[in-house]
């Protein structure tokens, strides 16, 4: 599985390095790659009232972003602390970089005192198995750091800075995500009106997205360091869920966060009011119990976000839809188009 999309060039062309409004579209005017089985059809993210039937279900998470990037400072030099998820009052779990397109780790010793936003902090262990996250001890209010130096993450491949209100979906209500429930960005009041018109539900949960996906040991694949994320799905949202299966309606998660969420809630068969931290992973041969299809945006290789896919579609239809998106010219990463994987 390590090696899911190794025969699959991902051309840096292909990225997007620009807001959907900045390349001249409306925010729900990108492109929608559909998958069945070993089906691959064209179409516009517009196009989804006509996709889905009447008695679907779209689960949607309302986490809003934070303004998670933060300048520090230490005996290294200036570099970046991205947030990642808060675990306590003073404890974080974060990803020191050079900079957008400069990955680290940054070289701080554990105890080392250094300074994020001019807050102290020391990094106090390293997160096992992913050596370029640590927690973080620290002795101050990084919400207000965020809220007077922090900016959206960004990394190498766009052309330049947005503002945090770029990186909000029409969903988010809770602020608590690193990085942007991507899934849902292109949706809009308009588009939600016209899938409620044709009997498309939306119910929300939450789960506080931490920094991007973590790449797989292609010597190791076995072994992933997945941190806990924060979740909750509400008990009217978990009622739903069923009553939508059990009228032969499908469950569609707008992004991997949504599935993890609900097939965490899962219990006795059914979806239970549930809320807590979800280290759950999803990889080929373990059944999706809650959810029927997804709608998401397209993934590096090698990461636990395709082999969640994968688990869906299967690795020969993920494959071929990865092959279909590259020679079709599909945009990658959070500005980028979308693709919809529906029941065979």
């Amino acid at each position: 599985m390590n090696d899911l999309l190794a025969a699959v060039p991902l051309p840096e062309r292909r990225d997007a390095d620009r807001t959907p409004e900045d390349r001249g579209l409306p925010r729900d005017g990108v492109r929608l790659l559909v998958t069945r089985r070993d089906r691959h059809l064209d179409r516009q993210f517009t196009d989804l009232p006509q996709l889905l039937r009447s008695g679907d279900l779209l689960v949607v998470n309302e986490s809003a972003t934070l303004p998670a990037s933060l300048p520090a400072r230490g005996s290294p030099g200036p570099f970046l602390v991205h947030l990642s998820t808060r675990y306590g009052p003073a404890l974080w779990l974060a990803e020191t970089r050079w900079g957008p397109g400069r990955p680290g780790p940054v070289p701080l010793e554990l105890g080392e005192p250094f300074e994020i936003a001019g807050t102290p902090a020391r990094a106090i262990a390293p997160f096992p198995g992913a050596p370029r996250l640590s927690f973080l001890r620290v002795e101050g209010d990084l919400d207000r750091a965020m809220a007077r130096a922090g900016r959206p993450i960004r990394y190498g491949y766009l052309a330049k800075e947005y503002p945090l209100e770029t990186y909000q979906t029409v969903f988010a209500k809770v602020p608590g995500s690193a990085e942007m429930p991507s899934a849902g960005r292109p949706f809009t009041r308009p588009l939600l009106d016209r899938l409620a018109a044709a009997g498309v539900q939306v119910a929300p949960i939450l789960l506080h997205t931490g920094v991007s996906s973590l790449e797989l040991d292609p010597d190791r694949p076995e072994e992933i360091p997945i941190y806990p994320e924060p979740f909750e799905v509400s008990a009217g949202t978990a009622e739903l869920v069923n009553r939508t299966r059990c009228a032969g309606g499908r469950v569609i998660a707008v992004g991997t966060t949504v599935v993890r969420a609900l097939e965490s809630a899962v219990d006795g068969g059914l979806v239970r009011e549930a809320r807590g931290f979800t280290r759950l992973y999803l990889r080929p041969g373990r059944p999706w119990r809650a959810v029927d299809g997804l709608l998401t945006g397209f993934h590096d290789a090698r990461t636990t976000h395709l082999e969640l896919l994968a688990s869906l579609s299967g690795v020969p239809a993920l494959r071929d839809a990865y092959r279909v998106a590259v020679d079709r010219g599909y945009l990658w990463h959070e500005f980028g188009d979308s693709h919809l994987i529906l029941p065979h």
